[in-house]
């Protein structure tokens, strides 16, 4: 859950303005050199405050705009919780979910040591070696398909209550923790913390950057939780950018936190002003070379922590920020929850998913129900989408057995509850899930390592 705030402004103290938050966002496939590097369909997720908020208030006089301009948007998962036995099952169900969705997720990391110098969002690891066991852990999940990791809002622009030891100490952990993760999964796009256009120059970021292992990532990430216009951080990017080539760094690029820079610079915090507003609609097809993507890393409508406590869901927020925006491009995906195969496991809709659509061969006669798995492999893990088809009379309730091949372990799984890691494994539908109509299927799925070829599923009602 996101919980940074944007309490730094160039008025207000004299490091300027913030970072902030969670969110993804819409994307295209690009083609051509006029985009970055990455390309293809930010990941929405689907179990995000604002989605779980209108999902809940469907009568609200806000909820349209509010559903239409917010919640149809893809926005980052933030990692913000120390907890290093549970992170790797909650990462790998977030990115099984995106991966079977043929989307890419992004997530930000907020767990740095001294996190936000102990202001509104203070928290993170202990210290920096249990800090390096969570990374590790975070890592893991990860898959190896394309994910965006936005690595620690202020770690890099805020270092005022830092001492030289503890900085080099940070930048060495941030270095550590880009090189761990890229370890982990080759197609991750790991961006640094750039802070943003009014708060340290470019020379200055670029030397921080540098310092923390910027060479071992793919760029820098500007403007989480502010609300500089989308011009003024790209321009910022190019001179950081071409201050980093100046050091012999190259191929380095920009993104740009998109959340709440669409209206007027006003008071520093958006808790206050009605004055924001959503800024351009996330997206990979950003047309510059330099900027892989424009996100939504500070969800909208959360707060930072002046009027409410910071990263808390205020619809009142999300509504001053959406109303008067421009609609969102027809590109955009649904605005209801989508199907069965996307949910992650850690909070499944309010209202149940849709049942897909039966098999064109048709299902056990009876009041039995059948489960076929269909497996996606790649090298040293896989995803397994798993329909469960009832037979001629409705179910209420089932639970499906699959092997497993030798070598093969379960890491997450969304849309059922598992019983064992490898061998033979027990699903068992949850909640929303579980009654299915005569000849109707449903779907869960699971991340592995391993091989999953093989595997083979029964079903039970």
């Amino acid at each position: 859950m996101a919980i940074l705030s944007s309490r730094r402004s160039s008025a207000a103290i004299s490091v300027a303005a913030v970072a902030g938050l969670a969110a993804a966002g819409v994307g295209l496939a690009v083609g051509g050199a006029s985009a970055g590097t990455v390309s293809g369909s930010l990941y929405r997720d689907p179990s995000s405050a604002v989605v779980r908020w209108v999902a809940a208030n469907p009568g609200d006089s806000r909820a349209a705009v509010i559903r239409d301009k917010i919640a149809s948007q893809p926005q980052a998962r933030w990692y913000a919780n120390f907890n290093p036995s549970t992170i790797q099952s909650e990462v790998s169900g977030f990115v099984g979910a995106a991966n079977a969705a043929q989307q890419i997720p992004v997530l930000s990391v907020y767990e740095i040591t001294n996190r936000d110098c102990g202001g509104a969002s203070a928290g993170g690891a202990p210290d920096l070696n249990q800090y390096q066991t969570w990374v590790s852990n975070f890592a893991r999940g990860l898959g190896n398909q394309t994910v965006l990791i936005i690595l620690e809002t202020d770690s890099l622009a805020l270092q005022t209550c830092l001492s030289t030891a503890e900085l080099n100490a940070r930048n060495q952990a941030l270095t550590t923790a880009t090189q761990t993760i890229k370890s982990a999964n080759p197609n991750a796009k790991v961006y640094l913390d750039g802070g943003h256009s009014t708060w340290n120059s470019a020379n200055d970021t670029a030397n921080r950057l540098r310092a923390a292992g910027v060479q071992y990532a793919d760029g820098f990430f500007t403007n989480v939780s502010n609300f500089n216009p989308t011009s003024s951080e790209a321009n910022f990017g190019r001179a950081v950018i071409s201050a980093l080539n100046g050091m012999g760094i190259s191929g380095k690029r920009q993104v740009i936190d998109t959340s709440r820079n669409g209206g007027a610079a006003g008071d520093w915090c958006a808790d206050d002003n009605t004055d924001r507003r959503i800024g351009q609609y996330p997206t990979t097809n950003t047309g510059d070379a330099n900027i892989d993507a424009y996100l939504w890393v500070k969800p909208p409508g959360e707060a930072d922590g002046c009027r409410y406590t910071a990263g808390s869901f205020q619809p009142d927020l999300a509504f001053s920020l959406a109303n008067g925006a421009p609609n969102p491009p027809t590109t955009a995906p649904p605005t209801t929850n989508p199907p069965t195969t996307a949910p992650p496991t850690t909070a499944p809709p309010t209202t149940a998913p849709p049942t897909t659509a039966p098999p064109t061969t048709p299902p056990p006669a009876g009041n039995g129900c059948s489960a076929s798995v269909a497996i996606n492999q790649w090298n040293g893990g896989f995803t397994a989408s798993v329909n469960v088809t009832a037979g001629s009379a409705a179910i209420n309730g089932w639970t499906v057995t699959v092997a497993l091949p030798g070598g093969a372990a379960i890491t997450g799984t969304w849309n059922a509850q598992a019983s064992g890691t490898s061998g033979t494994v027990r699903f068992t539908n949850v909640g929303y899930n579980g009654q299915v109509g005569a000849g109707q299927t449903t779907n869960f799925g699971f991340q592995g390592t391993g091989t999953g070829q093989g595997a083979t599923a029964t079903c039970a009602a």
